[in-house]
């Protein structure tokens, strides 16, 4: 029974946010060719994340994304923003989060086009969730995420997301002597 609680709270856990691929971020410096505002436009996508994760809103969560959008988390890929709505919607069935806070990496943006309209950044969020209809208290996660924007006229849109969860060991309670 506990092992399978477990693999629940990891597999319903993963939405949080990423594997990071990339350069780690020591040492890295800012690609000056990136428009502040567009960074601006990424940072805010994670505050949208942070918002729809604590009132459970698939829609909320796919707004972010593009249509042929690509989830990839720790049970695999999912294609198209369709997808993308459902699996978030079978997520918030499962599990529901009273902390979710995304922190993107300062330094991480960087263009992947000449133009500056794709653009791949990282970052790790953290969260609180408790599963629904059971009584097992609060779980702690935490995970990173990376993710490849790109820009629809002057809206930055996640293409593709890939994001890493781990559940946090439970912090020890003093025993009664």
């Amino acid at each position: 029974m506990e092992t399978s609680r477990k693999t629940k709270i990891q597999l319903t856990a993963l939405l949080g946010l990423v594997v990071s691929f990339g350069l780690p971020a020591s040492g890295q410096e800012k690609d000056p060719g990136i428009d502040p505002q567009i960074v601006q436009q990424l940072h805010s996508i994670g505050k949208d994340f942070d918002d729809a994760f604590l009132k459970g809103d698939a829609a909320a969560m796919v707004a972010c994304f593009t249509e042929d959008a690509i989830l990839v988390s720790d049970s695999g890929p999912v294609y198209g923003r369709q997808a993308v709505e459902k699996y978030y919607a079978e997520h918030f069935r499962e599990v529901r989060y009273v902390k979710h806070q995304t922190t993107d990496d300062p330094a991480s943006a960087r263009r992947i086009s000449g133009d500056g309209d794709v653009i791949w950044e990282n970052g790790e969020w953290i969260g609180t969730l408790f599963l629904q209809g059971e009584d097992c208290g609060p779980h702690q996660v935490r995970g990173y995420f990376t993710s490849i924007s790109i820009r629809e006229g002057n809206t930055c849109r996640i293409r593709m997301f890939t994001i890493s969860t781990h559940i946090l060991a439970p912090t020890a309670t003093p025993s009664s002597q």
